[in-house]
């Protein structure tokens, strides 16, 4: 599954205006926008027993999710692979510098050194939450592991904060809209620069194995309860 284009290193200065060239395939695409819903829904329904289930297996999902994109690492296109953006502490140090200072710096086609601390760190972070989470469903832990599950989700909502605050300057001192190639795929670069395929047909696997575990989620949840939860219709109600 690999691109075979030739390989781009960084840019000095503003994203080269010679193209707009595909960057991110769909897979990719398709983990950051499901990894947010799945995250936000899960935050917002932590506290609601009325929600459990809803909470629940938006926090599968998500862990579902991290667990593909590790595998996404190794064998996706050029600029999913950890060994194109995962850098040095060096690199990272020169880029958050630059940042600190507003200042462009080097241009990256792909996730720029800061970006792919966080990314690191939000999938750790979400292996974590889910992990624990699931050990608290099935009653394993107590009181203390209720805590880790809460500090671990509560740091990945901080640094989802400051990657948001990144994303934005970044986009303002290069002159880019990184929130929309997140969308389209599309960065402006040189032609030799982008990726061959958006990996579709992944893509949409990916989204049917989603909303197969969602009916399959609500489907055991309505058959052990000789319908669909209680819960969950009082709260549908309201």
């Amino acid at each position: 599954m690999n691109d075979q284009s030739a390989p781009a290193g960084p840019i000095e200065g503003s994203a080269s205006a010679d193209a707009r060239v595909l960057v991110w395939d769909l897979p990719v695409r398709l983990f950051h926008w499901l990894t947010v819903f799945c995250f936000a829904g899960a935050y917002l329904t932590a506290e609601s027993d009325d929600w459990r289930l809803l909470h629940v297996t938006l926090g599968y999902t998500m862990g579902g999710l991290v667990l593909f994109r590790i595998l996404w690492g190794f064998v996706g296109t050029r600029y999913a692979r950890f060994s194109d953006f995962v850098h040095g502490p060096a690199q990272v140090r020169a880029y958050l510098r630059a940042l600190v200072r507003r200042q462009p710096g080097r241009h990256y086609i792909g996730h720029n050194p800061a970006g792919a601390l966080a990314i690191v760190a939000l999938m750790a972070l979400a292996l974590a939450v889910t992990a624990s989470g699931w050990a608290l469903y099935h009653e394993m832990g107590g009181k203390a592991l209720e805590e880790v599950h809460e500090a671990a989700a509560n740091i990945m909502l901080a640094l989802v904060g400051l990657h948001v605050a990144a994303v934005l300057l970044s986009s303002r001192l290069h002159h880019e809209n990184l929130v929309a190639a997140m969308f389209s795929g599309y960065k402006s670069g040189r032609p030799g620069d982008a990726i061959r395929y958006a990996w579709r047909s992944v893509a949409a696997l990916m989204l049917v194995a989603v909303l197969g575990f969602w009916w399959w989620q609500w489907h055991s949840a309505t058959a052990a309860h000789g319908g669909p939860p209680v819960s969950m219709l009082q709260a549908i109600r309201r």
